[in-house]
């Protein structure tokens, strides 16, 4: 337990020191900027004065560093700017979006862990199913996010008319903002499949490429565990293949996986933002696109933290997932 808290504690500080560096360097980067923040915010044809009091507001007219300590302190306190798009402060916009987001990306890597299960146990496997699956994965690894909604929509929607063009929806009224929780919460079956017919389609192209990525290195993880000389006393005392996976494959396999699924699940929240602008869903992407459109720094600030906290966290996460699951990490230090 000892060794646990210690690499716990480390893996803590550690998640700390990034998200410093992350906002330093957004606060820099919003410095370093050609177009001015300032005139964004008081308008293009804002008096010098109007000007001069956008700049304080900001803190423009401050050194680096007292700058950052307060960006840092209005960052703790929930204030991440106001947005000249909708004139509403940019934590409540994210607030409005991000429930959106959150349920493609928890379906999307719900689809991508039961994807890349599949193609890592079935590829694991010498022979023809084994070799069809390996081919399957690096077409997968190929295809591009806005290729495979192209064929998806043409083929499902405009060709057989199973799936929407986009959109959530009907979205309920509930406590999380999740569509597909609120309907459940309101006992809603019929929301309930409105909103899964309207995820199916986006969730499947953000989870195509983690799916193929966490089958791989299931695949390589599993062979090599297969071929060590325990696995192969129980094939000889009689197990068949499936049941040595079950019982010794997987829980021995399962480290590499699950650090590449936090990985791909991490980068799903930027691949969001294509997937949600392909498919019109009602997320941080389509939020994010419309401040690059009207230049809105704040809007831009605020996504860009909460993606880079969102990723962060999650392997944060999943680092202390695996010291709890595999004991030699816990010593390895």
């Amino acid at each position: 337990m000892t060794g646990f808290v210690r690499q716990f504690g480390v893996r803590l500080a550690s998640m700390a020191g990034v998200l410093l560096v992350l906002t330093f360097v957004v606060d820099l980067i919003q410095r370093q900027l050609p177009s001015d923040p300032a005139r964004v915010l008081a308008g293009r044809t804002a008096s010098p004065e109007a000007l001069a009091a956008a700049r304080e507001r900001l803190g423009l007219d401050e050194p680096l560093i007292a700058h950052y300590v307060g960006y840092l302190g209005r960052l703790l306190n929930g204030d991440l700017g106001t947005s000249v798009s909708t004139r509403r402060p940019v934590a409540d916009d994210i607030a409005t979006y991000l429930p959106a987001t959150l349920e493609l990306v928890l379906v999307a890597a719900l689809l991508a862990l039961i994807g890349g299960l599949l193609l890592g146990v079935v590829g694991a496997r010498d022979g023809l199913t084994g070799g069809l699956v390996r081919v399957v994965s690096v077409a997968g690894a190929s295809a591009a996010s806005f290729l495979l909604a192209i064929v998806l929509l043409l083929v499902f929607y405009r060709d057989l008319g199973w799936f929407p063009a986009g959109g959530r929806g009907d979205t309920a009224d509930g406590p999380t903002g999740m569509t597909l929780l609120d309907s459940l919460l309101h006992g809603d079956p019929g929301g309930f499949l409105d909103a899964v017919w309207h995820v199916v389609l986006p969730a499947v192209v953000l989870a195509l490429g983690p799916a193929v990525a966490i089958g791989r290195v299931l695949r390589a993880s599993l062979r090599e565990v297969m071929a060590a000389d325990f696995v192969r006393s129980a094939r000889a005392k009689g197990a068949g293949w499936w049941l040595t996976v079950w019982r010794h494959g997987l829980r021995n396999a399962a480290g590499p996986a699950l650090s590449m699924a936090g990985l791909q699940v991490s980068i799903m929240f930027g691949g969001s933002v294509v997937v949600e602008s392909l498919f019109s869903w009602p997320g941080l992407g389509r939020y994010l696109s419309t401040a690059i459109a009207a230049s809105d720094l704040a809007a831009i600030t605020g996504v860009v933290l909460v993606l880079g906290v969102a990723y962060v966290l999650l392997n944060f996460l999943v680092d202390t997932l695996q010291l709890l699951i595999d004991p030699r990490l816990r010593e390895s230090e």
